[in-house]
């Protein structure tokens, strides 16, 4: 595990959520900048364009909240953007806007967590929760984030800066979660290891792309 409180070469929360699904998946979009759209990114993009606007304003309740929020924390090593942030009297709430449906302990939770931890560090606040809105059923749900959960963001984003930095393509996983998977076409599961390690080469230096 990574030394923290020292200088960390910071990843994407995106990158938490892609390596939580699918470590291949990460290392695509991230190192290797491949990415592809289909129905499913397509929607996610439709559900976000109500919440991309930036900058502070009021929720139909008039509740304050600010919109693409640039967020980090040096002392996990992360950076990002949260959909929204709510200011309440219990302080900054994150709300993760999902197009599908909610996975309680999916990927979805290690996102939040991690905006969690960055609002705490950014604002000195306490902030034992964050929230995802699922698109499909129109429900909030709470994140509970407590020492566990930040342990696995801490976890995640050293298994994540560790990946990016070996230059290695992990291999394919060829699960039924495969068939809707946007990178398919160039991640190209069904295919044997051996013909899969010809179609790629490692890179020492990714972009880590946001």
């Amino acid at each position: 595990m990574a030394a923290h409180g020292e200088d960390l070469r910071s990843v994407p929360i995106s990158a938490l959520e892609h390596y939580a699904y699918c470590p291949r998946q990460a290392t695509l979009i991230h190192a290797e900048s491949y990415f592809q759209s289909n129905v499913d990114t397509v929607r996610g993009d439709l559900a976000h364009a109500a919440v991309d606007r930036i900058g502070p304003g009021s929720d139909r309740n008039r509740q304050k909240v600010w919109r693409s929020l640039p967020v980090w924390s040096d002392t996990v090593g992360i950076h990002g953007v949260c959909d929204i942030v709510q200011f309440t009297a219990d302080g900054p709430q994150p709300v993760e806007h999902k197009s599908g449906r909610y996975h309680s302990g999916g990927p979805a939770d290690l996102q939040v967590a991690a905006q969690v931890l960055c609002l705490r560090e950014m604002f000195d606040a306490d902030v034992p929760y964050g929230v995802v809105f699922s698109g499909r059923d129109r429900r909030r749900h709470q994140i509970d984030v407590d020492n566990e959960l930040a342990g696995k963001v801490v976890e995640g984003a050293d298994a994540v800066r560790e990946l990016l930095e070996s230059g290695l393509l992990p291999g394919r996983a060829h699960e039924s979660r495969c068939r809707r998977c946007s990178l398919r076409p160039g991640c190209v599961p069904e295919l044997p290891r051996s013909v899969l390690n010809t179609l790629f080469t490692p890179r020492a230096e990714g972009n880590w792309n946001d």
